[in-house]
């Protein structure tokens, strides 16, 4: 008897411990942004806090192929058809696919496109600049369209959250991971203690920099520092990326063609003296995203890029979206 009872206290005293530990640890491995999630870093300290602003998901909508006036070809920052309401609100048709969809514009694409009953006269395509070179590379490379639409191409898409608590977590993560981000807090905050920190690099390809003025452009609560892949690259673009553009003005021909290169988060907060853009703006009219995320910056705009996230933030995409339309005559 007197052992059956040492066991139910042992058994209760274990259970509770573990119950306290998760619920300290637990909420740690919520996480609202991918570089958060990825360097495993909380939302209390990197998470934005300023509100965004709302979206009209009436503006959303997917055109059918047929009933398009603008075609996008886009990656991660055209998917989720924020920037390309400033063109719906122009009461403008959109048509979004995927360059994964379609491996690329095929020598075929002309052809292509038109017996997919595309009617309308602006082709847009948008690269992100890190995946640049190598979506023209494979583009260019390809010689007949093989359409393999991804999941969802048709489905709606809804508005972002405008807001949201950095500092509520839940219990659906898992343990382990509470306790990591927990360590990586500990470890951030030796690290940046010193006023001359500058760099923290992360495993999963993230990093933590030191930003110039970086609270006048970020809402999270350690607005001097920010998160960034530690894959980009201080260089500037390839020049590559011209002659790569080039081969494809063949394909383009029957369409006004815009294209359009997301500059890297690290590129706008780092390594703004990046020449690629002016001279792409001067000889190909393409939209200079970066002038735009300078004179964002030089604004005092908060979040242009959330801390956590290497996307743009609701405000940046609309000004993204400013831009591209300006590149749209009436």
């Amino acid at each position: 008897m007197r052992h059956a009872k040492i066991f139910s206290i042992t058994v209760f005293a274990a259970t509770l411990g573990y119950a306290a530990i998760g619920f300290y640890f637990l909420p740690l491995a919520t996480f609202q942004g991918e570089l958060t999630r990825m360097s495993l870093l909380p939302e209390s300290l990197f998470g934005w806090t300023k509100p965004q602003p709302q979206l009209d998901i009436q503006w959303m909508k997917q055109a059918p192929m047929q009933e398009a006036d603008v075609l996008v070809i886009g990656d991660s920052f055209s998917d989720p058809r924020i920037w390309q309401t400033a063109l719906t609100q122009r009461q403008m048709k959109v048509r979004t696919l995927s360059w994964n969809s379609m491996q690329g514009i095929c020598t075929d694409f002309s052809d292509w496109v038109k017996a997919q009953g595309f009617k309308g006269k602006y082709v847009i395509a948008e690269i992100v600049e890190r995946n640049l070179i190598d979506t023209l590379q494979r583009s260019a490379d390809c010689t007949k369209t093989q359409y393999h639409p991804h999941a969802g191409v048709d489905a709606p898409r809804y508005p972002p959250i405008v807001s949201f608590d950095t500092t509520q977590g839940d219990y659906s993560g898992k343990l382990s991971t509470g306790i990591k981000t927990r360590l990586n807090q500990m470890g951030y905050e030796n690290l940046s203690r010193p006023s001359d920190f500058k760099l923290w690099e992360l495993p999963n390809n993230v990093k933590v920099a030191r930003v110039a003025n970086g609270c006048d452009y970020f809402s999270h609560v350690r607005c001097k520092d920010s998160l960034f892949l530690a894959e980009d690259k201080a260089e500037d673009v390839n020049t590559k990326a011209f002659d790569l553009m080039k081969t494809h003005s063949p394909r383009l021909q029957d369409f006004i063609a815009i294209w359009v290169v997301v500059p890297n988060k690290t590129t706008t907060y780092l390594h703004p003296n990046k020449r690629f853009w002016a001279d792409a703006a001067k000889h190909w009219h393409m939209p200079n995203l970066l002038q735009m995320n300078q004179d964002a910056l030089t604004a005092k705009t908060v979040d242009l890029y959330p801390a956590n996230n290497t996307h743009y933030s609701i405000t940046g995409y609309l000004l993204m979206g400013k831009e591209i339309s300006e590149a749209i005559t009436p």
